[in-house]
């Protein structure tokens, strides 16, 4: 079952790019259009409606910094939320990263009628109805496949930043001041939500496609109208490479006030899944490799292993998100150890989602990466000083009403 979903999401995606030509994609292509018209209808209705204050947001007493972008994946936004929390906890402040957990999994599901009851006050409120804390800051308390994979490579790196997963991202920030006492909440993928105040919206686009397809969904890559721009506070355009004078342009369409940061992902080193063991950027120049991943633009991560001079002579990909099976891995490792591979690499968001064992037949890598910010580097600072000055906040009461009623 769980292969027939991701090959028919693979399917979907290919018709979407434009992969996939013939009678059944063309008509799969209008049906999309006339869906992503509706898609569309609904996105303006509900910012709309939020605008005009028929919906209200709710306000925790501390700043919310919302990091997110308008197109579906791909865009960096974990390296970025990472970068973040280390500036902010460097000046001093108690912050805390909010996540939905993206195909993250309950340890067990609760009946609709215990939640019920637990809401109403009549039975005491099970463990599972509370957010899962991935991180307490000291120490990672779930796995990835409980957290999420971008939860857990957060609570990995960020040491010292509490990690707090939910869908009801205004339960998580009640909960993260009231047990951890957080003054600054990171809302990572936070754009379109618009239930919890932010202070800033950063806005992440994509150098190499900043519209996406250039339609909304499901025909497109657009989760929001390229209008949606005028909301960011500050946009970091990401992927860059210095020169990108027309891309500033056709934002400035859109957002002619907002500081723009450009930046890029920028490796670090290779790190050995088993032994933590880590190698120079340079240490696969010339060698055969094979590259395994499940993201969301695996051309990306190929692309960079060969521009380090890896020769990526094998490839394996997983649609994004994809829990690895040992089997598959196995079977990629054995393919590649027949070729007379020198080692596999993958992405550290790929390792996370890793069975825990697996053989030692030829070695395995992910590419530690990071954001590097090439032009802004000053209104960076400027931004981390100026949410990082100390305000009066009130936290207590309204945090905790809100954590009992938002269950």
């Amino acid at each position: 079952m769980k292969d027939t979903l991701e090959d028919l999401e693979k399917f979907i995606i290919d018709v979407i790019i434009h992969n996939r030509r013939g009678m059944r994609a063309a008509f799969l292509r209008m049906a999309f259009w006339f869906l992503s018209g509706i898609y569309s209808g609904a996105v303006r209705l509900r910012l709309l409606l939020y605008r005009e204050r028929y919906l209200h947001d709710h306000h925790l007493g501390v700043p919310v910094i919302s990091i997110g972008n308008i197109t579906v994946g791909g865009t960096g936004k974990t390296p970025v939320v990472e970068l973040f929390a280390k500036a902010l906890l460097a000046q001093g402040r108690r912050v805390a990263i909010l996540s939905r957990g993206y195909k993250s999994k309950r340890q067990r599901k609760i009946p609709t009628s215990w939640r019920i009851a637990a809401k109403l006050g009549l039975v005491r409120k099970p463990r599972e109805l509370l957010p899962r804390v991935v991180s307490d800051g000291e120490k990672v308390l779930l796995d990835s496949y409980v957290a999420g994979d971008e939860p857990f490579m957060l609570a990995q790196n960020c040491k010292g930043v509490p990690v707090v997963v939910d869908r009801n991202r205004v339960k998580a920030g009640a909960h993260a001041i009231r047990k951890f006492g957080a003054d600054v909440l990171i809302l990572d993928d936070g754009l379109q939500y618009l239930k919890l105040k932010h202070r800033h919206d950063i806005v992440l686009v994509d150098k190499t496609a900043p519209f996406g397809t250039g339609y909304m969904l499901p025909r497109g890559t657009l989760r929001e109208p390229p209008a949606s721009l005028r909301r960011a506070s500050y946009i970091f355009l990401t992927k860059s490479d210095g020169d990108s004078g027309e891309i500033i342009e056709q934002i400035r369409k859109h957002n002619a006030v907002a500081e723009i940061i450009e930046c890029r992902h920028r490796p670090v080193h290779f790190e050995h899944i088993h032994t933590g063991e880590r190698l120079p950027l340079d240490a696969f120049r010339g060698k055969y490799v094979g590259a395994l991943s499940g993201i969301a633009v695996p051309e990306s991560f190929e692309n960079s292993l060969r521009k380090l001079g890896a020769k990526v002579h094998w490839t394996v990909r997983f649609t994004d998100h994809h829990r690895f099976q040992e089997k598959e891995i196995i079977q990629f490792i054995d393919r590649c150890e027949n070729a007379d591979a020198h080692a596999i690499l993958t992405t550290e968001k790929d390792f996370v989602r890793f069975p825990k064992s697996l053989p030692d037949d030829i070695p395995i890598y992910f590419l530690r990466v990071e954001i590097e910010i090439i032009k802004g580097r000053e209104i960076f600072d400027k931004l981390v000083r100026l949410i990082a000055e100390p305000r009066h906040v009130t936290q207590g009461l309204v945090s905790a009403d809100l954590l009992e009623t938002a269950v």
